[in-house]
């Protein structure tokens, strides 16, 4: 096993797709990667360019370019070690008496 990929991530650009959407039915932007770059637990991908704001009703598609930052083994370790843990935060718990209202 290498060494320095246990210590230290390794990092590459790559081309990629962006899409937004700021419309009645959905709101949401994506990032598409080319199909032989696989994202795990811990990795970042981070797009280049200036920040996207599209007027509602619309939406918008660009060419970009992104870095895909990979995890160290130890920052992918930690990252599923705990990952279970901060899952719980999103939930939202609500205990009530048994008062009428």
């Amino acid at each position: 096993m290498n060494i320095a990929r246990v210590l230290f991530p390794e990092r590459y650009d790559v081309p990629c797709q962006i899409e937004v959407e700021n419309t009645f039915d959905s709101l949401h932007a994506h990032v598409t990667l080319p199909d032989d770059v696989v994202i795990e637990p811990g990795d970042e991908v981070i797009v280049h360019g200036d920040p996207i704001r599209v007027p509602y009703g619309e939406r918008w598609s660009e060419a970009r370019t992104a870095t895909v930052v990979h995890a160290s083994l130890a920052r992918r370790s930690w990252t599923r070690l705990t990952g279970d843990m901060e899952f719980m935060e999103l939930f939202e718990f609500s205990f009530s008496g048994e008062k009428e209202l």
